[in-house]
Parts: C-alpha cells; structure tokens; sequence
C-alpha cells in the first residue's frame, strides 16, 4: 500500500545525492562504498554518538548503501536519481496496466509459497551473530565497579579484503546465471516458480578470485583482547552489551554484539540479596546475657554495633544505608546482621563447674522460667499440644 510516494512501513529516503552522503564518486567501487559507510555508520550510530540528528544521519546513511551496493537498485539510481524509488518508478507503472502480464498479478504470491518473491532482489548479507561471554565476579569487584581484561575467539573480518571475499585489485561480479537477481525462474506448468539462484545462492554476486587469505569467505577465525568496564552495582544476571563486538557480519555486513553475562561468586561473609546484604554475627552468651558492643564487618569497614542485654539468638539488626547502590541508581540497600549466641567449646573442668553453678543459682522451676522465657512458652505449649491429643 502506498500514501503518496512512501510505502507503509518504509523509511523515507533522503533527497540528497546517495554518492555524496556516503562521500563517493560515482564511480566508486563496491570495496570503497563499504569502506565509506563503516566508517559513517560507527560516527553516526545513536549507541556511540548521543547528538540529536545523529540518528537521522545513521539512517541516511544506512539507506544510501543498501542502494548502492545493490546491483539492480544502483542502475536504477543512476538512470533514473531518486525517482527510481517513488511511485511509478525504475519505469513502470502501478497497477496491473505498467506492462505486467499474468505473472506479475500472482509472481509474489507464488514467489513467497515456493521460495521467494519475483521482486525481492538478491539475499542480503547476513548480520554478525551476537556472542555471549560468561563473566564471574566477587562481591567486591561488582559493588565497587572494576575492569576486566577477557579473551575471545570469534569470527572477525578478514584484515586482507576487508571483509569482501574478494583478492586485492579485484571485485565481485554479477552472477551469470540470476544475472544479479539472487533467483531464477522456473516454469511448473502455469505457474513461474522463483527459486534461489544455485550458482551465487541468492547473493547475486559471485566472487571469481577469492581472497586467499580468508578463502573468499571474507571473514575468519581470530582470538582478540577487549577491556571491559564492569559499572559499579551489577548483579547475577545482569548483562553488559559491548556493540560490534561480536561476529563479523557476511560480505562486510555489521558485526554482531558481545553479551557479557554477570555471575556472582559466593562470598565467606555477606549474601547479597538485590540490593541489601545480609550476614551471621556470632556473639558469647555472656555478651547476650549482659549487653554490649560487637564488631560488625561492612563494606566501608569495620562498625560497632551496640547489643541490648538479654538477646536473644537470632535477633535481627538492620544498618541502613550499608547495603549496595544498584547499577540502576536509586536508594542505597541495607545491611541486615543476624545475631547468633555461640555456645562455648572445649571446656575445662572449672568452666563446666562454674556453668553448674549458674545454672543452680536459678533457683527452683518458677524461678528458672523467670530467666528463660523462651522455654517456659515452649514447654507449656508442648504440654498444651498432648493434652489436646488425649481429651
């Protein structure tokens, strides 16, 4: 469907000269207009330039590529300008009087049930695949932010034919069977069928004398180095998108991304939990008993926490602010100490006699549940349970 001269769903191309957006003469090479848009599309892309038309810019020069590195798209450019791409244009017309046949009304329809529309022009080069990187960190290195250095092995653009597929001095050439089409057409009866060129596979161009270095594959395998900045307040989970560093795409097509997933090591002292820390804080029963002070480990260093007498194992202490800041801004998490009474060990023959004594200076049994609460509505709830078992 048309609205004017604009396809429903189709980017408006630009008014200016395709050659002088990509900074080529009109003679340029299919090597040199490749060159000319990498260096563009990595000026103009809106993940690396943050400017208010960069984005318009990008397009446009994302549009004056696919037409002039393709071959039927280019001739039509060059004969006919920008009205090769309005209604009417590349000197047909619309509807079914433009000098179309039966094959025109039903070429698409049948085009895309047996492999492909009678317009739909050579294959374009594939995008790089995106890679993914397992990445582990400590506690520390993901609350504070750090870099790292990591090692991958990728498929990466051949440094020789920049990526062409193509030997030095020489170039792709328009396929002879599909001459440039990507398909042929085979006649089933009444119907013409559109299959995928066998000779080129659909690219519509095929390369004569391949580049020996990458076997005119125009990409090869290769271990690269890449430092990556780990943002403070990260967590498992999390993934850090490194653009154009994944797969080289097909035929100087762009590169995929590197994902850089985030795993969190275990840690000896906190568990993190989103952006609070949590931790086990033993303490003597004595201090429990009597009240004090207990030093507490944080992330900023070591803290006095002030501990009320009689505690009671378990006790929860929240310090607010002590927690993580996420990555994605916002509050400061907390960190949350657990108490735990430490029952002593290895005790000698007058520890164990003192502690017999304690024991007996409570006195009789309700002197005893004075002291310890706890047991007291533990056992008369034990108690509770049986009778209600028995009546």
């Amino acid at each position: 469907m048309l609205i004017g001269n604009k396809k429903i769903g189709e980017p408006s191309m630009s008014k200016r000269d395709l050659y002088e957006v990509l900074g080529v003469s009109r003679d340029a090479s299919e090597r040199d207009i490749k060159k000319a848009y990498k260096r563009l599309a990595m000026k103009y892309h809106p993940d690396r330039n943050q400017e208010a038309d960069a984005s318009d810019k990008f397009k446009e020069v994302k549009e004056a590529y696919e037409v002039l590195t393709d071959p039927q798209k280019k001739q039509a450019y060059d004969q006919y300008g920008h009205a090769a791409f309005e209604q009417g244009g590349m000197g047909g017309g619309g509807g079914f009087g433009g000098g179309g046949g039966f094959e025109d009304m039903f070429g698409d329809v049948f085009g895309d049930i047996f492999g492909g529309g009678r317009r739909g022009g050579p294959q374009r080069a594939q995008r790089g695949a995106d890679l993914r990187y397992n990445m582990e960190l400590s506690l520390e290195e993901a609350v504070r932010g750090c870099e790292k250095e990591i090692n991958i092995s990728t498929l990466t653009e051949c440094e020789v034919c920049d990526g062409s597929g193509a030997k030095a001095g020489s170039s792709s050439q328009t396929c002879g069977t599909c001459h440039g089409h990507g398909q042929v057409q085979m006649r089933q009866g009444f119907f013409a069928v559109q299959q995928t060129c066998p000779t080129c596979n659909g690219r519509g161009q095929i390369i004569k004398d391949p580049c020996g270095a990458c076997h005119g594959e125009g990409r090869k395998n290769k271990s690269k180095v890449l430092n990556v900045k780990i943002p403070a307040g990260v967590d498992t989970g999390d993934r850090i998108r490194l653009n154009g560093e994944g797969e080289a795409g097909e035929r100087g097509a762009p590169a995929g991304d590197l994902y850089v997933q985030v795993h969190l090591k275990d840690h000896h002292i906190f568990e993190r939990d989103g952006n609070n820390l949590h931790c086990e804080v033993p303490v003597s029963f004595t201090l429990a008993a009597l009240g004090g002070e207990v030093e507490v480990p944080t992330l900023d260093g070591r803290f006095k926490l002030k501990v009320p007498a009689e505690m009671q194992t378990g006790r929860m202490f929240r310090m607010r602010g002590k927690g993580v800041k996420s990555v994605r801004g916002g509050a400061t998490g907390d960190l949350i100490c657990k108490l735990v009474v430490e029952t002593p060990v290895k005790l000698s023959s007058r520890q164990k006699e003192l502690l017999r004594e304690l024991e007996e200076s409570f006195g009789g049994e309700e002197a005893s549940q004075k002291h310890k609460p706890k047991s007291d509505g533990f056992f008369n709830g034990v108690k509770k349970f049986f009778d209600d078992l028995t009546s």
